[in-house]
């Protein structure tokens, strides 16, 4: 694998992730954001691990679903072999009971797809702060920064209008449509007006959640119709 960016102060990451697409939309991430560095990319757990034995890597973004088995069942591996690297998982898993078990085996950021350039940028900058802190606390408080560097301060504030509840439900709902929603379709399914909805698709499509096209009819003005984005494009 060819390495973007210099290795030589920068922190080695490891991209893992079986969909080419999203590999190489990750490995351009990590590329944008200064002081990372992508030291190989793996599509398999096997792939991964064969690099991981002749690569120095400090950072592994894992997907957790691979075509060889679960990212988990990877880090358990590395884990008892004694291998130290970080990991941020980057997949679209949702379940609470795996976050927890990849959190005791070390994993310090969940990123859910799809996700944005910014938001994996921030994820990465919180990271290299952590791992910028040294020497010993002084007290309670400067471990609670130390450790605070990895988490947001505060939940994503939502547009003036919106509320948490409401934006559950659409996702929810535009989620489970495999052929799409129109707004007014939404506003129906959620019990909101179409305008409503619209406001809270928009919202998702400029978050790069959803995706909006042109749906022609027979007559009148073709109204859009949002899609879910599955993968990270």
């Amino acid at each position: 694998m060819t390495a973007t960016g210099p290795l030589s102060q920068a922190i080695r990451v490891l991209v893992v992730e079986d969909d080419p697409v999203a590999a190489d939309a990750h490995q351009l991430y990590v590329g944008r954001v200064p002081g990372f560095a992508v030291a190989g990319v793996a599509h398999s757990r096997g792939e991964a691990s064969r690099l991981l034995e002749r690569t120095d890597i400090d950072l592994i973004l894992l997907d957790l679903y691979l075509p060889d088995g679960h990212g988990l069942q990877l880090l358990r591996g590395l884990r008892a072999g004694g291998h130290q690297a970080d990991v941020i998982a980057v997949t679209s898993a949702r379940d609470l009971a795996v976050v927890r078990e990849g959190v005791s085996l070390g994993v310090v950021q969940y990123v859910l797809k799809p996700f944005t350039f910014a938001t994996l940028r921030d994820r990465l900058v919180r990271y290299a702060e952590f791992r910028a802190a040294a020497g010993e606390a002084s007290g309670q408080d400067e471990v609670d920064r130390a450790l605070g560097a990895l988490r947001s301060p505060h939940p994503a504030s939502l547009p003036k209008g919106l509320s948490a509840p409401t934006l559950e439900a659409v996702t929810r709902t535009l989620r489970a449509s495999a052929d799409g929603l129109t707004a007014a379709e939404a506003g129906i399914k959620t019990g909101i007006s179409r305008i409503t909805a619209r406001r809270y698709l928009e919202h998702l499509v400029s978050n790069g959640r959803a995706e909006r096209s042109p749906q022609y009819g027979q007559i009148g003005r073709p109204e859009l119709q949002y899609r879910w984005i599955s993968a990270t494009r």
